[in-house]
Parts: structure tokens; C-alpha cells; sequence
């Protein structure tokens, strides 16, 4: 439903999907005065735990979504794999944001190589992989190369580099054949992120480039800005801000770079708040979440300028297991040493209220600010260390 309106509080907004993003943005809601329902089959769900309503069902149960309908004035997601259906069918009498089309494409990584190149953004030479026909001999310059899964990869999950054909054919047949993208290795010199928020209008805010870093395929660091030149930061922005008017998004957009010299390549683009822009939460005037509020409420969108420098790490639940000998030997969960991360005082410590430690499961991130680049990541990587993050 197309719907310029504003959403005022106390108005109920709905969310799909109680990850840690959806977490966030229940703190950003209810600090503006607003109720949210959180729709996520997991009882236990870091979202829904803290929602004024959580209706702990899967993301098309009907009798979910009719109560939605009937309760939420407006509704978004915290997670691209949100059956597209789902929002078409609540955009039907809710206003959605973003579009079932826009997460449509961001969620299968087929069509959104192919968006990205017909949008006439740059993007690494790739294939499309539909059957082990579609494998390109050894000859290729696309080797060596990443096979991707179209859908349901994150994080590293559903990837596999190879050097040559047979290879690319055995991690195609470990992923049981599902369609893949075959993308072209290259020699990176940089990973960034642009983080921003368009309203309904077509106004923009972007977020400060951010330089990222990351560890087994999941990201370990962000750092921001990024230390790269102005040019590059300043060229990352707007190609993001093309990227999300081609796409006629309107909501928050993660979107990352290869850098390969003085090039950008895009990357991925995730339709929602990015982990990279975690650091908007304790750096700047607005943060991503309060931007998605904005954005789905129809509020004007809010100043993303920073006001400190910062770098990000994430927490996995590998720290609760790599902090002791004993841990370790015996595979039982101990708390990592917060005192010492906390010890730092310009750590604001993020954790997000999940139930069990497993091994690479995001449980929270901490962020450092500061005015000097050099001090902050010097504090980041001791904190860092303390709490054997990467060991």
C-alpha cells in the first residue's frame, strides 16, 4: 500500500524477524515513544524478548500476519530472507518498507549481480551457475574464483573458493547443485561499506564510509571513517546513492565494496541496518536504527553526521569457549571478561541478549569512539585481545 502519511507515536510498527537488527530497532522505536510487534519463530529471540508483542510464528503464518495487519500501521524487516510474499501481502493494507521487489532482489545473489550491472554500477566479473554445464573450463580468466550460493548465504555460509573447474564442481555438488554465482577472485586492496537511509520522497542520508575487516567470512572489524582517501570515501557514497535510487529503495541500505586500486566494485547489498553500521550507534547524531524508525514512520530523516570516530568489533560465541584452557578442553561456556573490556573508557560494550554461546553466532559488538584514529583502533585491538576475539 502506497501511503505518505505520518506515523505518529504511540503507533504500533511490526517488524519481521527478532535478530539482534531487529533488537536495535525495538530500543530505537521505543525510545521515540513508539510500540513494536516482532514476528519470529524463535521463543527465545533477542527482538521479541524486549517487543510489546511477539508473535512467535513462521514469517507466513496467516493468523501472524492477519494480526499484523490488523494491529501495525507500518511494518519492515531485519532480515532479507523474510519470504517476499510475506511484505507484498501485508503491502496490500500496511505501508512496507522496504518493498517485497527491492528485498526480492537483495536476497538472491543472481538477481542481484545482474541488477547491479544493469543499474551500470561496477561489479567483479561472474557467472551464473544453473547446472555443472555452466562451469567454465580452466581457461577462464574468472578463475580463481568464489562459488556463492544464490540463496540463504551469509556470513561466509554457502561459499567456497576454487582454482580451477573441478574444483568449482565438487563445492557445486557439495552445495547440492543449487544455483550459484561463480565470481571472479580479485587482488583486494580494501573492503568498505556505505550505510544509508532513504525516505519515501527520495531524500538520502549516508553514513561515513566504513573500512571493514573480516575473520572465517564474518565480519570482525569496522572502522570509520575509513582510512582511505576522500575521493574513494566520497565516490563509495554516492555509488551507494545510485544504487538505492535505481532500486527505488526506500528504508536503510547496507551496501559493500571491493576496493581494487583506485576501483569500487560493489559487492552485496543488504536491504536493512549492516553490521558494519554498528559504529552509527555510539559515533554518530543518528544512528541506522533511528534512521529505519524515521524512514518507516515517514519522519523526516535525521543527521548522520559523526561526532567521533570509531571502530566496531563483533563478539562471537567463540570468545565464551577461547578465554580458558578449560573451556576450551571441555567445551563448556565461560563468560568472557567484561571488567576488562569495560576497563576502557570509551567502550560502550553491545550485547544482545542471546540465549547460548555457539561458535561463530554474532552475541554482541563493541564499539570505541574517540577524536584520534590511531588511539581508538590501539584500544579496540587491546579490548579485543581481552576478550579473545579471533583466537
Amino acid at each position: 500500500m502506497s501511503d505518505s502519511k505520518v506515523i505518529t507515536p504511540p503507533a504500533m510498527l511490526g517488524m519481521l524477524g527478532g535478530g539482534q537488527l531487529g533488537r536495535f530497532f525495538v530500543i530505537a522505536a521505543h525510545e521515540m515513544g513508539y510500540k513494536v510487534t516482532v514476528l519470529d519463530p524463535d521463543k527465545n529471540s533477542p527482538a521479541g524478548k524486549i517487543a510489546d508483542v511477539h508473535l512467535c510464528a513462521n514469517y507466513d503464518d496467516e493468523t501472524a500476519l492477519a494480526e499484523m495487519e490488523k494491529t501495525c500501521q507500518a511494518v519492515t524487516t531485519e532480515f532479507e530472507n523474510v519470504p517476499a510474499s510475506t511484505l507484498e501481502k501485508l503491502a496490500l493494507t500496511t505501508t512496507v518498507r522496504p518493498s517485497g521487489a527491492s528485498v526480492a532482489i537483495a536476497q538472491n545473489r543472481v538477481l542481484e549481480k545482474r541488477f547491479i550491472k544493469e543499474a551500470g554500477l561496477p561489479v567483479a566479473p561472474f557467472a551464473v551457475i544453473n547446472t555443472n554445464a555452466d562451469l567454465p573450463s580452466d581457461a577462464s580468466p574468472l578463475y580463481p574464483a568464489i562459488l556463492k550460493v544464490a540463496r540463504f548465504g551469509y556470513d561466509g555460509k554457502g561459499q567456497a573458493r576454487v582454482k580451477n573447474q573441478a574444483e568449482a564442481q565438487a563445492a557445486f555438488n557439495t552445495f547440492k547443485q543449487e544455483i550459484c554465482v561463480l565470481e571472479q577472485m580479485l587482488p583486494l586492496d580494501l573492503e568498505v561499506s556505505v550505510v544509508l537511509a532513504r525516505d519515501s520522497k527520495g531524500n538520502i542520508e549516508a553514513f561515513t564510509t566504513a573500512e571493514n575487516s573480516h575473520l572465517n567470512g564474518i565480519l570482525d572489524i569496522s572502522i570509520a571513517p575509513a582510512r582511505c582517501s576522500e575521493v574513494l570515501k566520497a565516490n563509495a557514497r554516492e555509488l551507494a546513492k545510485k544504487l538505492a535510487e535505481k532500486l527505488n529503495y526506500v528504508g536503510v541500505l547496507g551496501v559493500e565494496f571491493f576496493v581494487v586500486g583506485n576501483q569500487l566494485l560493489v559487492n552485496e547489498i543488504a536491504p536493512r541496518p549492516h553490521n558494519s553500521g554498528h559504529y552509527t550507534i555510539d559515533a554518530c547524531i543518528t544512528n541506522q536504527f533511528e534512521q529505519q524508525v524515521r524512514v518507516l514512520a515517514g519522519l523526516p530523516l535525521g543527521d548522520a553526521s559523526m561526532h567521533s570516530n570509531a571502530v566496531m568489533v563483533n563478539i562471537l560465541g567463540d570468545s565464551w569457549f577461547s578465554n580458558t584452557e578449560s573451556a576450551r578442553e571441555k567445551n563448556t561456556p565461560l563468560e568472557p571478561a567484561w571488567n576488562k573490556a569495560c576497563s576502557h573508557a570509551n567502550l560502550k560494550l553491545h550485547l544482545y541478549g542471546k540465549a547460548e554461546p555457539r561458535v561463530a553466532r554474532k552475541m554482541g559488538h563493541f564499539t570505541v569512539i574517540g577524536q584520534d584514529t590511531k588511539k581508538v583502533l590501539n584500544a579496540a585491538l587491546i579490548a579485543r585481545g581481552e576478550l579473545h576475539i579471533g583466537e
